[in-house]
């Protein structure tokens, strides 16, 4: 499990620790870390050139001493100081007993010297905005991101990328054609992950990222993000004696007859999902095709231990009678599509009588899901705080939010929020979000929270689309939903 804490809660961590710590042992315990990462990166660290872009912060610190215990060990280090005035004294100084180098930004000749220093790195040292940075990056920083990004040299950021925001993954739009944030290959944070480093926009600047231990002891994290091994524990497993029944019996309200696909795809779907039974709900015409994809689904209502609606059920009268004959049926729901379109417009009473909802919108729909709670907003708006609008809407709706996107974003009404870290770009193409409904309704019926359903679901859905693009071709929903399996298998080894 990744857990990331607050800028907030670190600095209260960081705060007790060094109360009880000698001077600089944090500082000193983050650079051993960053200089080891740094020189496994570089192989052979003797005759290596490493340039430090160096800011006035704890940041431009952590890589001064880190640049000496490489230079320590032969490497050519070049400090940059944006801020010569504010520099950290210690670092600088540990910097210049080991061989390294320094050039203020006040020197005649900065920005060429600077730029040329750069493009013969081997590695460039982000360290010019710590994780309390607010706003994009200014010059000379700017001018200095836009050369780093032309050069081949590796880029490490320490901590964070400057001009993320480390606690949304916000990046502030590109002025006068000069980069907001610089990009990194590997990101070496401290303590604990940052919740901007596992969102987009911020998590495509990060990289890799690599967790070095300095000994905090943060509270609960406000973001978590599951691996294989939580996925493996919530999956559901039938024990001898169950029977289909017992395993769960999702009821599926999808598809029209303008879009039968969108049942075929999200019955597939299901049928990988652990439950032990589907019945479809809709049109007999979409039932015959869903019949004659799936013999094993039963068409026709019954009793269901959980439902999924939405997705191609149209917008018309006969749409919206499916979605309240559903809602009216006091079991779990998931809401995807169509029916978070419906849903909208009748607000969260709505789903006054469902024990348990999921809600499965993407950047469009969950701005006409909160303009149902009465707040404005836009897909831009959206996209820019996946994790706090995902919030809004577990709170208004009183139900798990699973904001599709980029990063994918899961936050239930207590106010937890995960991030599912498999998702892939191939999974932007027609159909993907009916096989996530089909397999997370499932996990529903098979007895998972609305929670857990979507935690577990996107992560498969994700795996899943790695798999069926691992060619790096173009994959299609229903090579998604084939890979399901796999995925399955993948996780739990069997």
């Amino acid at each position: 499990m990744r857990e990331a804490h607050s800028v907030e809660q670190v600095r209260a961590a960081e705060a007790a620790l060094m109360a009880v710590l000698p001077e600089g042992t944090l500082m000193q315990r983050a650079a051993a870390g960053l200089a080891v990462t740094c020189a496994g990166l570089l192989g052979r660290v003797y005759g290596s050139r490493v340039v430090l872009l160096v800011g006035s912060g704890d940041n431009g610190g952590d890589a001064l001493y880190a640049g000496a215990r490489l230079a320590r060990r032969g490497a050519r280090v070049d400090a940059l100081l944006l801020s010569p005035q504010r520099a950290h004294a210690g670092g600088l100084a540990a910097l210049r007993s080991a061989g390294g180098w320094s050039l203020p930004a006040d020197a005649p000749g900065f920005p060429a010297a600077a730029q040329r220093l750069v493009a013969a790195a081997d590695l460039v040292m982000d360290g010019i905005v710590g994780i309390g940075g607010r706003g994009g990056l200014r010059a000379p920083a700017a001018e200095l991101a836009q050369a780093v990004g032309e050069a081949g040299a590796v880029v490490v950021a320490v901590d964070l990328p400057s001009g993320v925001d480390a606690d949304t993954g916000a990046v502030p739009e590109v002025v006068e054609g000069l980069p907001s944030a610089l990009r990194a290959d590997v990101t070496v944070t401290f303590g604990t992950h940052k919740p901007g480093l596992l969102v987009d926009p911020g998590a495509a600047y990060a990289g890799v990222v690599e967790l070095v231990d300095i000994g905090l002891e943060p509270p609960a994290p406000v973001l978590r993000a599951a691996q294989h091994a939580d996925i493996a524990r919530l999956l559901p497993r039938p024990a001898r004696e169950t029977d289909k029944y017992a395993r769960g019996v999702l009821g599926l309200a999808a598809g029209s007859e303008r879009y039968p696909g969108a049942a075929v795809l999200a019955t597939g779907a299901a049928l990988h999902g652990g439950a032990g039974a589907l019945r479809y709900v809709g049109p007999r015409a979409v039932g015959d095709a869903v019949l004659a994809a799936h013999p094993e689904v039963m068409v026709g209502a019954g009793r269901v231990q959980a439902y999924a609606v939405g997705p191609g059920i149209d917008t018309g009268e006969e749409a919206r009678e499916r979605l309240a004959a559903v809602l009216a049926d006091e079991v779990p729901v998931l809401v995807d599509a169509d029916g978070l379109t419906l849903l909208a417009e009748s607000g969260p009473k709505a789903l006054r009588n469902t024990p348990g909802a999921l809600l499965t919108p993407h950047a469009g729909e969950a701005v006409r899901l909160l303009a149902g709670l009465g707040e404005e907003s836009t897909r831009a708006g959206v996209e820019a705080d996946r994790i706090g609008d995902a919030r809004r809407l577990a709170a208004g709706y009183a139900a798990t939010v699973l904001l599709k996107g980029s990063t994918t974003v899961i936050a239930d009404p207590r106010g937890e929020v995960w991030v599912n870290p498999t998702g892939t770009p191939y999974l932007a193409t027609a159909g993907s979000g009916d096989v996530l409904t089909g397999l997370s309704g499932a996990l529903l019926a098979a007895g998972l929270s609305p929670t857990e359903a979507a935690v577990c679901g996107a992560y498969l859905h994700g795996l899943a689309g790695h798999l069926a693009a691992d060619e790096g071709a173009p994959c299609s929903a229903s090579d998604v939903l084939r890979a399901l399996p796999g995925a399955w298998h993948e996780v739990c080894g069997a």
